[in-house]
């Protein structure tokens, strides 16, 4: 039986489960776990620089993204104001930029986040109370979840209970019948843990712990145990104050080089990056893990970086919309994260684009100036152009031709 397929039986009855390190645990025990010289969990993986990365570069790009509400005005996408929790979610002390980089982190790495709404504002929301106005976030490791089957019953905090509408829960990589999204850590638990392991060792082996960095060997005679203590403390001692180590010609020093067949770390460590890569949804040449011998190339950096948000970021970021439309703004108003950041052209690349946009109509010379943070030409300005390339002329507006009709 899977360990999801356990995890899943536990919930059909009142269950009481910590969200990040036990399910964790259990995925661990499952798979035959114990005896590794790294245990891994949600908090030892960040140690490894693969998983680093990887829920740095996802979080970082999502909490810079600018977080816009609109509604539909006789079928028009007009943006409204946003309401306080999408301004400073967790109060004056922290900024939406900070909240969604650290529930990005928990959700990405953990599959959940949680947080502890505080403040409520007037607008009722669709559990007929108020829309959260402020949600001060949580560790993962101090939440406990009870539920039965797929309802989650109660949250416990910090040893205090909770109501589920007290409570803002995320979740991402789900699956049926769980309350809980499952951890990417879990299920790469062997790859990082193999991953640790080779900078343990390795760590280990340049500490001296692994095998002797060096012998130091008497070619005259057999020496004693009280003889061979004298002559490595003598030699230590000379060696760490940088001091002269004076000796017969009866001693040999001759260092151990670690052999590549024994210790095989660095390959261990290049074959767990692309795995890691895998499991948290970064390509590897975005953080530096590329597999030797493959090579991808993009035309631009914004075509790399649209296959980025198309096939990894893409539905995290429709999945945090969803969650905040359906329970911090009150219908019919809609929560959108502007991705165009992520886009960004090169100068030329992008002028040329404007360019045609307004040629074709599709852009007014207004809003292109807007999008510099710009205000519309001046008339002096216009004059300007005018005296350089000629009069205005308004270009001819598109006729409509109705096929059968007299000219």
């Amino acid at each position: 039986m899977g360990v999801w397929s356990r995890v899943r039986n536990a919930f059909t009855r009142d269950a009481q489960i910590t969200s990040a390190e036990e399910l964790l645990a259990m995925a661990r025990e499952q798979r035959g776990g114990g005896g590794g010289a790294v245990y891994v969990t949600n908090d030892t993986a960040l140690r490894h620089s693969a998983v680093w990365a990887c829920l740095r570069l996802r979080a970082d790009l999502v909490s810079t993204m600018p977080v816009d509400v609109y509604r539909r005005v006789n079928g028009i996408q007009v943006e409204v104001p946003k309401p306080p929790v999408l301004v400073t979610p967790g109060g004056a002390q922290v900024g939406l930029n900070e909240w969604m980089y650290s529930t990005q982190v928990d959700l990405d790495r953990a599959g959940n986040c949680f947080g502890i709404i505080t403040e409520r504002s007037g607008v009722v929301g669709p559990d007929g109370r108020g829309l959260p106005a402020r949600i001060e976030l949580v560790a993962l490791g101090d939440v406990t979840v009870r539920a039965t089957g797929s309802l989650i019953t109660k949250f416990v905090i910090g040893g205090k209970s909770y109501e589920p509408w007290e409570i803002w829960h995320e979740k991402q990589y789900t699956v049926a019948g769980l309350p809980l999204g499952l951890s990417p850590v879990a299920y790469a638990a062997w790859t990082i843990e193999e991953s640790l392991n080779a900078q343990q060792f390795a760590r280990d082996w340049f500490a001296g712990g692994a095998v002797p960095l060096a012998e130091l060997t008497n070619t005259a005679k057999t020496i004693n145990e009280a003889q061979a203590k004298t002559a490595k403390n003598a030699f230590k001692a000379a060696v760490t104050t940088g001091d002269l180590f004076v000796h017969g010609n009866d001693w040999e020093y001759k260092p151990i080089q670690a052999a590549a067949q024994q210790s095989q770390f660095i390959e261990a460590r290049q074959y767990g990056l692309g795995d890691i890569a895998r499991f948290f949804g970064c390509p590897g040449d975005m953080i530096d893990a590329a597999v030797s011998g493959s090579s991808i190339t993009y035309a631009s950096v914004t075509q790399r970086n649209l296959q980025f948000l198309i096939m990894h970021l893409g539905p995290a970021v429709g999945r945090r919309e969803n969650a905040f439309s359906r329970n911090l703004v009150s219908n019919p108003r809609y929560v959108k994260l502007n991705t165009d950041a992520l886009l960004r052209m090169d100068p030329e690349a992008r002028t040329r684009t404007i360019g045609l946009r307004i040629t074709n109509r599709t852009l007014a010379p207004s809003e292109a100036r807007a999008l510099d943070d710009m205000p519309p030409f001046t008339e002096d300005q216009l004059a300007e152009f005018d005296r350089l390339f000629g009069s205005r002329s308004v270009p001819a507006q598109p006729t409509t031709v109705v096929p059968g009709a007299t000219p």
